[in-house]
C-alpha cells in the first residue's frame, strides 16, 4: 500500500469557494435546506450554477487518491438536479434513510472480503443508505481489519488517524467542501484486529466508536445505536455456531463473475505462530444446502466461477444433516500428517460438498481456499481429477522447509511428509498447480533451516507462493514459550532469497503450457493493451491474455462474435513469462463443452495440442 500524506497535506485542498458551498448544498436534504438558517447565504445561487454531479473527491486530490489501495464498493454517489421548471434540490436515494450512508475498506484475507459483504448484507436489512467510494460522504465507516502481520495494523492505524480526522474536524471539513457527509461519521473497526486489540481500539483518543469481532456481526445496528446514546459499542465474543448461513451476502463486486462463498470458519489447528484461532475460534461449517443454495443464487446472477473460503476450507465437515455420525476416529488424513485436535464426529466432508457443487452446476468452475496439507485424502484428490469443473489447482501451505522448524511451528508434519505429498498429488493430478506459504525468519531458524526452506521451493516448482517476514503476534503459542531470536536484517534477507528462488523457479511451469490448449474464463480487459487483448485465467490459475477477435462457438455455433466478460475461450498458448501466458484464441465455448470427450480426459485434452 502507498504511504499515506500527513493529514496537513489534506487540510490545502484547492477549491474555489462557490465549488465549496455548491457542493455542501448537494449534500444536504430539503428539510435541511429549509431549516438551516445559517445556510441563507448560500441560496442566491442559480440553478445554472450549480453542478449535475459532485466531482469525485480522489479525482481531485491526486495525493488521496494514491492511498486508496483498498477493497471498496464500485457505487457511485451523486447528487442530481431536477429539471428547471422545479424549485428545490430533490435529494437523491441516499438520502432516503436516516441511518446513513456506508463507507468501506477491507484489509487482508478472501474471508475479510467475504465478511464485508455478508455486514453489509446486515446493514441493509436494518434500513442504513447505500455504500459511498469515499470516506468523506459517509455517514458510517467501516474498516475491515487483518491480524496476522504487524504490517497489516499498522496500515489500519494510519486509516483510523484520518477517518477520526473526518469525524473531530467535521463541521470544519464540511464548511470548505471536503467532506460531504450529513453528520460526524461512526467509525465502526471489524475483523481479527478488532477482536485482537478490543479496548485498545476503542481507548486511542476516542477515534473509535465501534469494535466489532468476526462472529458478532449480527449485532452491528445495535452497537452503533448505543453509540448515539453517547455509549461506545463493542462485541467481540467469539462462537461456537455461527457461519452466517441464512444471510445472502451483499457482492461487492456485483458484475463480476467470479464471487466468494464462505463454507466453515475458525481454525483448530494451534500452529505456535498464528493468530487465527484466537481472532476467529474453533472451526463450525455451513450447512451443505445452505450453500448450494447461495451458489445457485449465484449462478442464476451468471457467476461462472466460485471459490469456496474458510480457514482451512478442506477441514469442512457438516455434522448438521444426518442422522447418524460416524465417529470422528473414522477421519482420514493425508499419510504421514497429525493433528493436535481431534474431530469429535464425522459428518458430510468437503469431497462430498465439492461432489454436490460440481453435480449440481455443471457449468461453474469451483476453486477454494486457504486449505491445510494435512487434510488432502486420497477421495479428495480422486475427485478433483475426475471433475472438470474443480479447478487442478491447489494451495498448499508449506511455512518452512525444515522439519525442525516445522516442528516448532506446530504444524503437524515433517518436510519428506510433505514432499511425498506434493509427489501424490502430481501422480493423481497430473496437471496440477501449486501454490505456498512460506514464513521466513521464525523464531530459532538458522541459516541451515532456511537453506532447506530455499531447496524446498526448488525441489516442488510452485506456480506462485507468498512469502513474509515472521511477525511475532500476541497470545499465540509462540509468544509464549519462544523468543523472536532472528534480527529483522536477517529475516528481510532471507525473505529476498526466499523470493529470488521462487522466481528462477517458477519459470518452468509457465514454458511447459506452449503449445497446449486452455480453457480461459474472460475477467475483462488486459491493462496492458486494453483496446486490443482480454484476460483471463486458465484451469490451473495461469494468468492468459489473448487478441481479442471475432471467432466462433466451438458448439452451439450461431453468430461470429468477439469475446465478452464471462465467456469461456479456447486458447493456444504461444508464449510464456514468468507469471504470465499468452494465446491465440481459437473458439468460445462452454465448460462442459469443453471436456465433452469425457471427464476423465481433461488432461488429455490440454496436452494433446
Amino acid at each position: 500500500m502507498a504511504s499515506i500524506s500527513p493529514l496537513s497535506s489534506l487540510w490545502s485542498r484547492p477549491c474555489s469557494a462557490a465549488l465549496r458551498r455548491c457542493r455542501y448544498l448537494h449534500h444536504l436534504s430539503l428539510h435541511q435546506l429549509l431549516n438551516a438558517s445559517h445556510l441563507s447565504s448560500l441560496t442566491c445561487f442559480s440553478r445554472a450554477q450549480l453542478p449535475l454531479s459532485r466531482p469525485s473527491l480522489s479525482s481531485h486530490n491526486p495525493r488521496l487518491s494514491a492511498s486508496y489501495h483498498f477493497v471498496r464498493s464500485s457505487t457511485t454517489a451523486t447528487a442530481s438536479v431536477t429539471t428547471e421548471s422545479e424549485q428545490e434540490l430533490t435529494p437523491t436515494s441516499e438520502f432516503t434513510s436516516t441511518k446513513g450512508r456506508i463507507y468501506h475498506e477491507t484489509y487482508g484475507c478472501q474471508m475479510n472480503i467475504n465478511d464485508m459483504e455478508i455486514v453489509l448484507s446486515i446493514m441493509r436489512n436494518a434500513g442504513y443508505g447505500s455504500t459511498v467510494p469515499d470516506p468523506e460522504s459517509a455517514e458510517v465507516i467501516f474498516i475491515n481489519t487483518c491480524a496476522i502481520r504487524d504490517n497489516a495494523e499498522q496500515k489500519v492505524w494510519q486509516r483510523l488517524n484520518y477517518f477520526w480526522f473526518l469525524k473531530r474536524e467535521w463541521k470544519t471539513n464540511v464548511e470548505i467542501g471536503r467532506s460531504f457527509s450529513v453528520r460526524p461519521p461512526k467509525i465502526v473497526v471489524l475483523g481479527c484486529m478488532a477482536e485482537r486489540l478490543k479496548e485498545k481500539i476503542l481507548d486511542s483518543d476516542k477515534m473509535v466508536d465501534v469494535v466489532c469481532g468476526p462472529d458478532a456481526y449480527r449485532d452491528l445496528p445495535r452497537l452503533l445505536e448505543e453509540v448515539d446514546y453517547g455509549h461506545k459499542g463493542m462485541n467481540t465474543l467469539l462462537s461456537l455456531e455461527e457461519t452466517y448461513a441464512d444471510i445472502t451476502p451483499v457482492r461487492i463486486s456485483s458484475n463480476s463473475i467470479s464471487a466468494f462463498v464462505s463454507i466453515m470458519r475458525g481454525c483448530n489447528n494451534m500452529c505456535s505462530f498464528c493468530i487465527v484461532p484466537f481472532t476467529r475460534g474453533r472451526e463450525r461449517s455451513r450447512p451443505v444446502e445452505s450453500i448450494v443454495k447461495e451458489v445457485h443464487h449465484l449462478y442464476k446472477e451468471g457467476v461462472k466461477e466460485v471459490m469456496l473460503l474458510g480457514q482451512n476450507v478442506n477441514s469442512y465437515n457438516d455434522t448438521s444433516e444426518m442422522e447418524e455420525l460416524e465417529p470422528g476416529s473414522n477421519w482420514m488424513l493425508s499419510e504421514g500428517f497429525s493433528s493436535m485436535c481431534k474431530v469429535k464426529n464425522k459428518g458430510l466432508r468437503f469431497a462430498d460438498l465439492l461432489a454436490r457443487l460440481s453435480d449440481e452446476f455443471p457449468e461453474m468452475r469451483f476453486r477454494f481456499t486457504s486449505p491445510h496439507p494435512k487434510d488432502f485424502p486420497d477421495e479428495l484428490l480422486y475427485l478433483m481429477r475426475e471433475r472438470y469443473n474443480v479447478c487442478n489447482y491447489i494451495h498448499l501451505p508449506a511455512q518452512s522447509g525444515s522439519s525442525v522448524v516445522l516442528e516448532r511451528m506446530r504444524r503437524g508434519y515433517t518436510r519428506e511428509a510433505y514432499l511425498e505429498l506434493v509427489n501424490k498429488i502430481r501422480e493423481i493430478i497430473p496437471d496440477v498447480g501449486l501454490s505456498s506459504d512460506f514464513i521466513c525468519g521464525f523464531c530459532g531458524e538458522t541459516e541451515e533451516d532456511h537453506a532447506e526452506t530455499l531447496s524446498l521451493v526448488r525441489a516442488v516448482g510452485y506456480d506462485m507462493a507468498y512469502m513474509f517476514a515472521y511477525s511475532m503476534r500476541e497470545k499465540t503459542h509462540a509468544h509464549r514459550n519462544y523468543t523472536d531470536d532472528v534480527p529483522e536484517e536477517v529475516k528481510q534477507r532471507r525473505l529476498t532469497e526466499l523470493i529470488e528462488t521462487f522466481r528462477d523457479s517458477t519459470g518452468h511451469n509457465y514454458d511447459q503450457q506452449i503449445g497446449t490448449v486452455q480453457l480461459v474464463l474472460v475477467e475483462g480487459p488486459n491493462k496492458r493493451a486494453p483496446d486490443t487483448e482480454l484476460i483471463g485465467k486458465s484451469d490451473r490459475g495461469h494468468r492468459v491474455s489473448f487478441v481479442n477477435v471475432p471467432m466462433r462457438h466451438s458448439t452451439e455455433g450461431g453468430e461470429i462474435r468477439n469475446a465478452v466478460i464471462g465467456d469461456f475461450v479456447e486458447v493456444k498458448i504461444v508464449s510464456s513469462t514468468k507469471a504470465s501466458l499468452f494465446g491465440e484464441a481459437l473458439a468460445r465455448t462452454t465448460l462442459s463443452g469443453f471436456y465433452s470427450s469425457g471427464t476423465s480426459s481433461r488432461f488429455e485434452k490440454v496436452l494433446a495440442c
